[in-house]
């Protein structure tokens, strides 16, 4: 006899109390905010706007290092989620503490326009991603996702497999 299949809401609280427990893996992130929305393996980064974050008032527009925080941390929880996701949907238990972040070897960020005093969105693609190191690129906007303000490229060494 062919066993039940799991309940679609065990999957989805399984799926996202994964990804919060990356997100809450990255301190700043929590500090800033910036939280994930999830539509099934699809992330999408949302840095919701606060005045805390204005680095220039005259404009105002967004501290250019609030930028590059949140699209590192774009970068780096979709790349650690992409490796989870492949775990979760093979069946392995991934309810155990995540393993160590990727370590950033570069990050090279292309302001393209102020970020204006509002929510910012932004979505990473992973390049390539080995067992050593990892090519991730974001793209960030704000009210038109044609529309960038920022993107980035990143390139990671990934944690060993035991840690």
């Amino acid at each position: 006899m062919a066993s039940q299949p799991e309940p679609v809401m065990v999957i989805k609280q399984r799926r996202d109390a994964a990804l919060n427990a990356l997100v809450d893996g990255i301190p700043y992130a929590t500090f800033l905010g910036i939280r994930f929305d999830r539509r099934g393996d699809e992330l999408t980064a949302v840095l919701p706007f606060d005045q805390a974050l204005i680095g220039n008032p005259l404009l105002p527009a967004i501290h250019g290092g609030v930028t590059a925080a949140f699209l590192e941390t774009t970068a780096l929880i979709e790349l650690r989620w992409a490796e989870l996701w492949s775990a979760m949907e093979s069946g392995a238990d991934v309810s155990a503490a995540p393993r160590s972040m990727p370590k950033t070897i570069d990050f090279t960020i292309d302001y393209l326009r102020s970020g204006l005093p509002r929510d910012a969105y932004a979505r990473a693609r992973v390049n390539r991603s080995g067992r050593r190191y990892a090519s991730v690129h974001v793209e960030a906007w704000q009210d038109n996702r044609r529309r960038l303000f920022a993107q980035a490229t990143g390139h990671f060494l990934m944690p060993s497999q035991d840690g």
